[in-house]
């Protein structure tokens, strides 16, 4: 049985998954939107809503902590410059996602995950 189990394997490794999620943390924060599959989307959301809520304090453990999991450090910066002043006050739900339809290759559900304004 699968009880508490959470999170999505993608048919990887640990450390794969781990450096998947920190590659496309680190992308989304870079661009604020990026097209991805609707799996990694929803998995993605999970990661990006709780570094965000973690890095809201903004001392020295909230950047060591958001340093961990982002892989550049001029993302960090525009992190904590520009895109945590916009959600000071949100509650949470710091990502959308928008559905676009299927890949052409292998049909796979495909959509643009955001940032929220």
């Amino acid at each position: 049985m699968r009880h508490l189990k959470s999170g999505r394997k993608f048919s990887r490794t640990t450390d794969h998954r781990k450096w998947l999620m920190r590659n496309l943390v680190t992308s989304l924060l870079e661009s604020g939107r990026i097209t991805t599959t609707e799996a990694k989307a929803k998995e993605l959301r999970r990661h990006v809503d709780r570094l965000i809520t973690a890095a809201k304090p903004d001392d020295l453990a909230a950047r060591r902590h958001v340093a961990g999991q982002v892989t550049k450090p001029e993302v960090i910066e525009k992190l904590f410059a520009n895109i945590l002043p916009r959600l000071k006050e949100r509650p949470g739900g710091y990502t959308r996602i928008i559905h676009k339809g299927p890949r052409l290759g292998d049909a796979a559900p495909m959509v643009i995950i955001e940032i929220v304004d």
